[in-house]
């Protein structure tokens, strides 16, 4: 079993993204991506996941929100991967209903090593706050390629898109926390030997 914290730094000519995750953590956040419903997003996922996570990113946000929501889902994905190691002793699969008002949202992860993510969201708005809703799903999308994972992401009931968005994002977070946590087996969860 690996530690289970990772920094990772990614600069580019877009972004500036540095992550500190904690697996086993107790949901302290300090994000700050320059776009709020963004860093409001990633709050209540580390908070509902148990996860520790430091988020800085100074990105082209004059230019437009898309670099700077996909460039974080990127590193905090590979950081995850890194944090995970081998994935010995993982519970691997998570799975969970988060409600939010009117809206209901459900997630489904498998910690595989195979990056998928099938994102419906229903989210109708252009935009919720500085955040394109386009945005959303292709954030948890990049999340789940970065972290070498497959996530179900699905939108069953609501009608505020703010709503529907931060269920989302809690739902996975609770799936997260299934999936992250440790069994006590010491194995590889796989028929394989290997999760890659």
């Amino acid at each position: 079993m690996t530690t289970r914290t990772a920094t990772l730094h990614r600069a580019t000519s877009e972004t500036d993204v540095t992550v500190t995750l904690t697996l086993s953590g107790s949901g302290t956040a300090k994000i700050s991506t320059g776009i709020g419903f963004l860093d409001h997003l990633l709050t209540s996922l580390a908070r509902h996941a148990r996860l520790d996570l430091e988020l800085h990113c100074v990105g082209d946000v004059h230019v437009d929100d898309h670099h700077t929501a996909e460039d974080c889902a990127l590193v905090l994905g590979a950081a995850l991967d890194q944090a995970l190691g081998d994935r010995r002793g993982i519970v691997r699969f998570g799975w969970a209903h988060a409600p939010l008002d009117e809206a209901l949202c459900r997630a489904v992860v498998d910690l595989s090593g195979r990056p998928f993510a099938a994102v419906d969201l229903g989210l109708g708005r252009e935009a919720i706050g500085q955040l394109a809703c386009e945005n959303v799903g292709h954030f948890l999308r990049s999340f789940a390629v970065a972290s070498r994972s497959c996530f179900h992401v699905t939108t069953l009931a609501g009608e505020n898109d703010h709503h529907k968005a931060e269920a989302a994002f809690k739902a996975l977070a609770l799936a997260l926390r299934q999936a992250c946590a440790v069994d006590g087996s010491g194995a590889v969860p796989s028929t394989k030997g290997v999760l890659s």
